[in-house]
């Protein structure tokens, strides 16, 4: 039983931080800053899933200390792709107040 919430924890993770990714790449650079709203919740969704691997009690083979490491590793591309955005995206200018007749 332990060893099948483990396993959807991390497949849900893996999907939810890939699902989530490819809609903050794919989406038009014309709209401005890219959701990282987005990058932030996939970010918290594996911290939860790294959280729950560390307090499994049974190792399954090597395969909860693998899912660990892919988790680490995805949390690392997460920190990348924030990093992209800040640098790759164009300020916004302030508002500017319309001219008094």
């Amino acid at each position: 039983m332990l060893k099948r919430n483990v396993i959807v924890i991390v497949v849900l993770a893996l999907g939810f931080v890939l699902g989530y990714g490819t809609l903050a790449f794919t989406q038009d650079k014309k709209q401005g800053a890219p959701p990282l709203r987005q990058i932030h919740a996939a970010a918290k969704a594996l911290e939860q899933a790294q959280n729950q691997l560390e307090k499994a009690e049974y190792h399954f083979g090597g395969h909860r200390a693998k899912a660990l490491e892919l988790v680490k590793q995805a949390e690392g591309e997460l920190k990348q792709a924030v990093e992209y955005a800040k640098a790759t995206t164009a300020p916004v200018a302030p508002a500017t107040p319309a001219p008094k007749p």
